[in-house]
C-alpha cells in the first residue's frame, strides 16, 4: 500500500515541478520582454535562457532521480568541501563577478553562476548524514556558522537566512531541544543586529519596509511599486501581457518580484495558481520524507521540502510588503538558472528516496 502511494506522490510532485515551471516561463517572458527589448533588442532574451536551464534542470532531475540517494551519504564531505572552495572563489576579485551590488556569482558567458545555491543542497546533505550518523548538534552549528559568514561576506542575507532555517529545520527534526533552539535564536538576533549596524543599507531596507513612502524613490521604491502591481489586479486581473509596472517601474520584474507581475495580469486567480502548484510540491515532499524509513532519506527528504517551503514563504512575505526585501527567488518561477537547476536538482533527489522507499 505505501509503494502505491508513494508512486502517487512522486508523480505528482514530477507533473506539479514541470507545470510550474512552465508557467514560470511563460511569466518570465511576460514580465521581461519590455526590459529585454531595452537592454538586449531581444524581448526573449530572459525567456530564452531560462529555457535553456530548464531543458538541463529537467535532464538532470530525471536522471538524478534514478541515482540512489546513498551516494550523497558517502561522499557528503567532499560535496561540502567543494562548496566552500566555491565560496572562497567567488570572493576573489576577477573570478567571482559582482551583481546588483553582490559578489556572488561566476559567470560563465552570458550566463551567471551563484555558489551559495548549490551551498544550500551540499550542507542539507552534509547535515543528513551527520544527524544520522552521530547525532550531535554542535559541529553542524559551527559549520553552519562558517558557511554563513562566507555567504555574508558577498553579502547575501536571503540566502543566508534560508539556508540557516533550512538546517535549523533538520536538527529539530533530529531532536534539537526547544530550550537550546531558543539561546541559539537570541545569539541570532544579535547576529541580525551586529549585521545591520555594520551594513547601513539593510537598516535603510528595515526602515522603507516600515514606511515605504518615506522614501519613494529610493529605498521605498521596490516594494510600493510590487503594491502597486498587486493592487489592481483584482480576481482575474488586468490580462495577460496587460501589467503597466513592468514598463520600467518595478525593476527586472522576472527575478525576486514576479509574483507581483503574476498578481498583476491574473489576479487572485494567479495567486491560487502559484500557491497550489508550490503547495502540491511541497506537501507531496514532506509525505515521502514522513513515510521514508531510512533515516538519511527521512531528514534529507525534510530538509529539501522545507528550504523550499521557507524559500519560496520568504519570497512571497517580501512582495506582498510583510518583511523587508531580501533578494530571494520564488522556487521554480523566478529568473535565474542557478535557482532552477538547484531546485530542481532537489526534487530528483526526493524522488529517489520515495523511490527507494517502495523496495
Amino acid at each position: 500500500m505505501w509503494g502505491d502511494i508513494i508512486k502517487k506522490e512522486r508523480l505528482l510532485i514530477t507533473l506539479g515541478v514541470i507545470v510550474i515551471t512552465l508557467f514560470g516561463l511563460f511569466m518570465i517572458y511576460s514580465s521581461s520582454r519590455i526590459w529585454a527589448d531595452y537592454k538586449y533588442h531581444d524581448e526573449f532574451k530572459y525567456f530564452k535562457n531560462q529555457l535553456i536551464f530548464f531543458v538541463i534542470g529537467l535532464v538532470l532531475m530525471i536522471n538524478i532521480s534514478k541515482i540512489d540517494y546513498h551516494i550523497y551519504y558517502k561522499n557528503s564531505s567532499k560535496i561540502v568541501l567543494i562548496c566552500l572552495i566555491c565560496l572562497i572563489l567567488v570572493l576573489i576579485p576577477g573570478i567571482g563577478s559582482v551583481r546588483n551590488g553582490s559578489r556572488s556569482w561566476f559567470r560563465i558567458g552570458s550566463f551567471g553562476i551563484q555558489p551559495s545555491e548549490f551551498t544550500k543542497l551540499g550542507l542539507i546533505i552534509f547535515t543528513s548524514k551527520y544527524l544520522t550518523k552521530y547525532k550531535k548538534m554542535l559541529p553542524i552549528l559551527l559549520l553552519l556558522g562558517l558557511v554563513f559568514g562566507l555567504i555574508m561576506l558577498q553579502p547575501d542575507f536571503g540566502t543566508g537566512m534560508v539556508l540557516v532555517m533550512s538546517i535549523f529545520g533538520i536538527l529539530f527534526i533530529g531532536g534539537m531541544s526547544m530550550s537550546f533552539i531558543y539561546k541559539i535564536s537570541f545569539l541570532g538576533v544579535l547576529g541580525i543586529i551586529g549585521l545591520i549596524i555594520i551594513a547601513p543599507y539593510r537598516l535603510a531596507r528595515i526602515l522603507s519596509f516600515l514606511n515605504p513612502w518615506s522614501d519613494p524613490l529610493g529605498s521605498g521604491f521596490q516594494i510600493i511599486q510590487s503594491l502597486y502591481a498587486i493592487g489592481p489586479g483584482g480576481l482575474f486581473g488586468q490580462g495577460i501581457g496587460n501589467s503597466i509596472q513592468k514598463y520600467f517601474y518595478l525593476p527586472e520584474p522576472q527575478t525576486d518580484f514576479i509574483f507581483a507581475i503574476i498578481s498583476e495580469e491574473l489576479g487572485f486567480l494567479g495567486v491560487l495558481i502559484v500557491v497550489s502548484l508550490l503547495g502540491l510540491i511541497i506537501y507531496n515532499g514532506f509525505k515521502i520524507a514522513y513515510k521514508t524509513n531510512d533515516l538519511f532519506g527521512k531528514y534529507l527528504a525534510f530538509g529539501i521540502s522545507f528550504s523550499l517551503a521557507f524559500q519560496a514563504i520568504l519570497n512571497l512575505m517580501v512582495v506582498v510588503g510583510l518583511i523587508p526585501v531580501t533578494g530571494v527567488t520564488l522556487p521554480f518561477l523566478s529568473y535565474g538558472g542557478s535557482s532552477l537547476l538547484i531546485s530542481m536538482v532537489s526534487i530528483g533527489i526526493v524522488l529517489n528516496v520515495a523511490r527507494n522507499s517502495t523496495k
